[in-house]
């Protein structure tokens, strides 16, 4: 009997869930609702981030028919492109390198350019110990390189993107006391910036990798360290951070959110949503030249996925 009680009681929580389960594939479509979406490895963080930007849009988008906004994690890049590919997430805010990995394996468009601290675009910035001998990228064959973390636009995309264009080959070690062959470039993850410098400085590394923001930066790069330092290579600039949407998005809500962030930066009752959205200071179109750049990313990106993972 009580065996018997058991397995209606199962079959009953098992229909449950099956019938739930459409409502909850479904949930990112539902009429009037905006979806804004974030790949995070600290969802309360960013949710606190996130929310209140979301909440000075959702009422600005009234008149295209939104009336609620929602925010949905995603733990890495493919879940994130599966949400997109859904329709369960409208709106993504990305570093390029990974908004451009988006925009391939889920067709996401780029809605506009992010303002970070006031800066728009950087670039990627190579270098060596002073007495290593190092002088320039050419001189990189048989040697180590410390990038930050697989996704890092300016840490490791780019510049690896960078390195496969002009011939290198590159292979992963074990450790930094792993030995390379004479014409590849081992490279290691080092998960920080402040890693990457101390790494060099200390000979662990024969060449690090940083975006020209953390190159300044003593937190990151101490000045003690940078002194015993010098640079051996740059790449082009492009965008520090862009906002992505979704494939079939309704037009005239990607026109007016578009509209409404790009307003957002001379409203007095925006300042402290931009403020906390990652020190957001304006959203700007896409340009010729940042367009370029995009696509040069995203076919370097490619090339990274394809040649060295």
């Amino acid at each position: 009997m009580i065996a018997s009680l058991r397995r209606t009681a199962l079959l009953t929580l098992c229909s449950l869930a099956l019938a739930a389960a459409p409502l909850l594939a479904v949930a990112g479509n539902d009429s009037g609702v905006l979806v804004l979406g974030r790949i995070s490895d600290n969802p309360k963080k960013h949710y606190e981030q996130l929310k209140p930007l979301l909440d000075y849009v959702i009422p600005r988008l009234a008149d295209v028919g939104i009336h609620e906004g929602r925010i949905l994690m995603a733990k890495d890049t493919q879940q994130m492109a599966s949400y997109l590919r859904r329709g369960r997430v409208d709106w993504v805010t990305e570093t390029t390198g990974t908004a451009m990995l988006l925009r391939e394996r889920a067709r996401a468009t780029t809605l506009l350019l992010t303002e970070r601290d006031g800066v728009s675009h950087y670039h990627s910035i190579f270098f060596a110990r002073r007495d290593s001998g190092l002088t320039s990228l050419d001189d990189l064959r048989g040697h180590s390189i410390a990038f930050q973390r697989p996704n890092s636009t300016s840490a490791y995309f780019v510049p690896a993107a960078e390195l496969l264009r002009r011939g290198f080959s590159l292979e992963i070690l074990l450790s930094p006391e792993d030995r390379i062959e004479r014409d590849e470039v081992g490279y290691l993850f080092a998960w920080s910036e402040l890693n990457i410098s101390t790494w060099v400085h200390k000979g662990l590394a024969d060449v690090g990798v940083m975006s020209n923001l953390d190159w300044t930066n003593p937190h990151r790069m101490p000045p003690s360290f940078r002194n015993d330092l010098t640079v051996i290579g740059e790449t082009n600039d492009y965008p520090r951070a862009v906002e992505m949407v979704r494939a079939g998005l309704d037009p005239r809500v990607e026109a007016r959110l578009r509209e409404v962030l790009i307003d957002a930066a001379g409203d007095p009752e925006a300042g402290d949503a931009l403020l906390r959205f990652f020190n957001t200071t304006r959203f700007m179109p896409v340009d010729p030249e940042s367009q370029e750049a995009l696509d040069r990313i995203s076919e370097g990106v490619a090339r990274v996925r394809a040649e060295v993972e």
